[in-house]
């Protein structure tokens, strides 16, 4: 069993900086189990008993949403006996997918507590809270032994994590050998200026949004091998359009979606976001790593 210490947010002694305050200031959304209840019920699903096809439209928050979750997971060895870390775990729509899948039990770590015990309602509401925990903490101090996970995912979050050897360096500490890292993130591709609000960070202040050899580089470090690397950038373009055209059909955007965590900003945000895509500025990058056995 794994051994894991509930810390308070940002584990381990004291930040580092004042960056993880302002991050989780930035995720912090006032009632966001109320939020969904309430969208749940516009879209005519039982607030009390939603399915995990309810869910995705927020679970995953990431660029693509759930089939981009799909897509990586795919490409993973994931069974019943593989423990899961999930790193920025948001509300928990990627552990539930892995716990209802593979049936891996799924650690989340967030650094919002708004975050965190929004994933623990939403698991008890799918019945799924017998194979997912949620911890608040830090990525870059994990309260957890050495070589505790098999399998350590992270969807959208480095772009919010200035020190990436470190982060990789805590992400070697607590895999097993032979353990894997997936992550999607939004990557550097060129280096103009990023207009802000986007969808990760309010200000430039908190956005860290680096080039794939940081990445690579910061992976070397920490004596993981890279895998591979696939540019996500045409799939992610597709499901912006397939969102637009259901939002045109209805005349507005679904009750339960994306917008429900970014605090009534969600059409600015996307619309930099995408600016920023089309000018080739950025871009969403899939990498896997693995420690060796």
């Amino acid at each position: 069993m794994i051994e894991w210490r509930d810390m308070p947010a940002f584990s381990g002694s004291v930040p580092v900086n004042d960056i993880e305050p302002r991050v989780s200031g930035h995720q912090a959304v006032p009632c966001l189990i109320s939020d969904i209840r309430d969208a749940l019920s516009k879209a005519g699903v039982d607030p009390d008993a939603p399915g995990l096809d309810d869910l995705k439209p927020v679970d995953h928050f990431h660029t693509g949403g759930a089939p981009a979750t799909e897509a990586l997971l795919k490409q993973l060895d994931i069974t019943a006996r593989t423990r899961v870390l999930d790193i920025g775990c948001g509300i928990g729509g990627v552990a539930r997918l892995v716990a209802q899948k593979a049936g891996a039990h799924v650690t989340g770590l967030d650094v919002s507590a708004e975050f965190t015990r929004t994933a623990d309602t939403l698991s008890r509401m799918t019945g799924l809270s017998d194979k997912t925990t949620f911890h608040t903490g830090d990525a870059l101090a994990m309260a957890v032994t050495d070589e505790s996970f098999d399998l350590a995912l992270m969807f959208h979050v480095g772009m919010t994590i200035e020190d990436k050897n470190r982060l990789f360096a805590e992400v070697a500490r607590v895999l097993a050998p032979g353990g894997t890292f997936a992550l999607f993130d939004v990557m550097r591709t060129s280096q103009r200026a990023l207009t802000f609000p986007l969808p990760w960070a309010e200000t430039r202040e908190t956005a860290f949004v680096d080039r794939p050899w940081v990445y690579r580089n910061a992976a070397r470090d920490a004596g993981l091998d890279w895998v591979g690397t696939r540019d996500r950038t045409e799939p992610a373009k597709a499901a912006f359009n397939r969102a637009f055209e259901t939002s045109r059909r209805i005349g507005a955007p679904p009750p339960v979606g994306p917008h429900l965590l970014m605090r009534g900003k969600a059409e600015t945000k996307v619309s930099h976001y995408l600016s920023h895509i089309y000018a080739c500025d950025i871009a969403p990058v899939e990498m896997i790593f693995r420690k060796p056995a």
